[in-house]
């Protein structure tokens, strides 16, 4: 169902209609002999932590744990008494959402440094050539999002998601007003905290949309939000934590696994399909040189689902591979569409794809696996394709979101910003504060997806030097031959014309 909001309220809040009840999320409320609670993340890093570079800690470093497990007592039944007012802020990518948004949209995600870096001397033509490129390329982007249906349904989709997690809120006892804040379309994440500050939420839980963490998806959003709340007092004292991924939680694994078994079914020879997990793709330097989790996470998730299906005693082969690489740099193999063609030619008969690191259908699950990797399959000689729907509003998927939030109240706040001048960071879980500031100090130095201009030795500098050769012995030849004067005629290569 449709549950988009009038655009008048600047962001897609969901106003909870809960009755009021007093909640205590200090930390003691979870100290409960009867609670069970895995700790993923901390500050420094533990012997488990699968990132492979380590950041010292800093004086504002406190032995503050994200609980991201969903092995807990029913938090909903216990005496939470509080005054303040609880938001959660759902952030994602955000998608047009008709074909006239396809430009303005593609401007935006164009306009912005880490996905086009140009050098200092010329990054005053971000925004101009942000422009020229979403109007060369609006036009073969409306093909993809005409194809779907005229634009992306993911702002709908987001919105009923959040829809779907107040009203398990507010079944768990938990009055909430949730948010949708989109990285580069309507609802902008400006436009959400807008209206979160107009509601007067003073205890924020921040919830990206995306299960595993990276420096391109999660990062991007936090760094923005980062620079939202340094300039802005009201933001700056307010109370707030993140869920920085939720991969391993309980609910989504069985979620996920409850999609695939569901998909499996309806083929003749179930045992016979083989899984193959898509994922988005990420550049390599971000996993290898920033240390990127990304990569690692996706892999540990894939473990869990496995796993999770091995309990229902479902033990098909199974594949990852990552989809939706762009540019010139290298990114994480293997690449689907090479992976699809090599399987065909192993023999591989039956695959269901399963779309790992989208919780909600976009172009590149309806256009780019159903349409595209679906016709190269076949013309691979792969006979029999299915494909695992997003999680949407799956209602395992959705409670377990609810509970994620619950689990994180007792830390809401734990670092909350005292000193106004001090602008300590939005992020008070350690792993992605350090992540971020590790890929804020080195990410001048990783290849972008797109790379418009860059001089020296790299693979993408001598493509673009080159072409700047040619284009100069072009402009010499015309001079040359149109004005009968120049180097190649006093030299006598070419004849003097009179």
């Amino acid at each position: 169902m449709d549950l988009l909001l009038p655009r008048s309220t600047g962001s897609s809040q969901l106003v909870s209609q809960c009755s009021v009840i007093q909640m205590d999320i200090s930390g003691n409320s979870v100290n409960s002999s009867k609670t069970s609670i895995v700790p993923r993340y901390t500050f420094g890093w533990s012997t488990t932590q699968s990132l492979s570079y380590k950041q010292p800690l800093t004086k504002s470093s406190l032995p503050l744990r994200a609980v991201l497990t969903s092995k807990t007592r029913d938090i909903s039944t216990s005496p939470l008494t509080d005054d303040g007012k609880i938001g959660v802020l759902l952030l994602n990518l955000g998608g047009p959402e008709t074909l006239e948004d396809v430009q303005p949209f593609l401007f935006n995600l164009f306009a912005d440094p880490d996905i086009i870096r140009l050098p200092r001397l010329f990054r005053f033509l971000q925004k101009p050539l942000a422009q020229f490129i979403s109007v060369a390329r609006a036009p073969k982007s409306k093909e993809g999002y005409a194809s779907i249906g005229g634009g992306s349904p993911l702002r709908k989709i987001t919105d009923e998601q959040a829809e779907a997690l107040r009203n398990a809120l507010c079944e768990k006892n938990i009055p909430a007003n949730v948010y949708v804040g989109m990285r580069y379309w309507h609802p902008f994440t400006e436009e959400a905290i807008e209206q979160i500050k107009k509601d007067g939420i003073t205890k924020l839980v921040v919830l990206p949309l995306y299960p595993q963490f990276s420096i391109s998806t999660s990062g991007s959003s936090l760094r923005l939000l980062e620079s939202i709340f340094r300039e802005d007092e009201y933001l700056a004292n307010m109370q707030h934590t993140v869920i920085p991924s939720w991969y391993q939680r309980d609910g989504y694994i069985k979620a996920m696994g409850d999609l695939i078994q569901k998909e499996l079914e309806k083929f003749d020879q179930p045992k016979e399909v083989r899984i193959f997990f898509s994922a988005h793709g990420v550049p390599l330097a971000y996993v290898e040189e920033a240390g990127d989790p990304y990569k690692a996470e996706m892999e540990e998730c894939i473990d869990l689902i496995m796993e999770e299906l091995e309990k229902r005693k479902l033990t098909n082969p199974y594949t990852l591979a990552y989809q939706s690489r762009v540019g010139p740099v290298e990114w994480l193999k293997p690449y689907t569409d090479e992976t699809i063609i090599e399987l065909g030619q192993r023999g591989v008969k039956s695959l269901l794809a399963v779309p790992i690191s989208f919780v909600s259908e976009h172009i590149e699950t309806l256009e780019e696996i159903d349409v595209e990797y679906k016709e190269l399959a076949l013309n691979s000689g792969i006979e029999k394709w299915g494909r695992v729907p997003a999680l949407g509003c799956q209602p395992t998927f959705i409670q377990d979101l609810a509970d994620a939030v619950i689990e994180s109240l007792p830390y809401v706040g734990a670092m909350a910003v005292s000193n106004i001048e001090a602008r300590q960071s939005l992020v008070p879980l350690g792993s992605v504060e350090e992540l971020l500031a590790a890929y804020d100090s080195q990410r001048r130095e990783l290849p972008t997806p797109v790379t418009f201009w860059e001089w020296g030795w790299t693979k993408s500098a001598e493509t673009w030097n080159g072409r700047a050769a040619m284009l100069a012995v072009v402009v010499l030849l015309f001079l040359e031959v149109t004005t009968g004067e120049g180097f190649l005629h006093q030299w006598g290569v070419l004849p003097i014309s009179r």
